[in-house]
């Protein structure tokens, strides 16, 4: 075994170093889907969804190439690694793989244009006091399609998120 010092890069994350904390990072790795989609230059929103907004099988037409929302989709999905905050709205979109309507490829434009204005939402990790916390939210019923509800949560330690999910029940 060789120890080669402490860890920059792994699987696409960059890890940064700070005041003894870890920042892991894809801020590369989203400006590299940016350009790749050509939003380099897409103009910057708040929020990667509309409040209230929720999408449906029903919304719009089919997409006439569906290879292109599944080539961006699934990075996105990657994405959520090391970003909680898009990990609904990803989950969102990935449930319209097989048949994506019109309305999904704006909703997946939203969430490059968000990207685009928060490239460096990153994690950090601190060495502090030992506490753990839990948050999560339901939406019973809520999915326009088959009724079904929507969970998700968020598990910090120390303050820093260490697992994170979304999901349809």
């Amino acid at each position: 075994m060789k120890d080669l010092g402490n860890l920059h890069y792994f699987l696409g994350v960059e890890a940064n170093y700070a005041n003894g904390s870890l920042y892991p990072s894809q801020t590369k790795y989203i400006t590299d889907l940016l350009l790749r989609t050509q939003f380099q230059d897409a103009k910057l929103i708040n929020s990667p969804v509309p409040a209230g907004r929720k999408l449906s099988r029903y919304d719009g037409d089919p997409l006439p190439d569906e290879s292109i929302y599944r080539s961006i989709v699934g990075p996105l999905q990657y994405i959520t690694f090391t970003r909680p905050d898009l990990s609904f709205v990803v989950n969102q979109v990935c449930q319209f793989m097989h048949q994506p309507p019109s309305s999904h490829w704006i909703a997946v434009k939203c969430i490059l244009h968000y990207l685009k204005k928060t490239p460096t939402h990153d994690l950090f990790y601190k060495p502090d006091a030992l506490s753990l916390q839990g948050l999560s939210n339901a939406d019973y019923g809520g999915d326009l399609d088959d009724r079904h509800s929507t969970g998700g949560y968020c598990i910090y330690l120390v303050g820093c998120p260490i697992s994170w999910s979304a999901k349809k029940y």
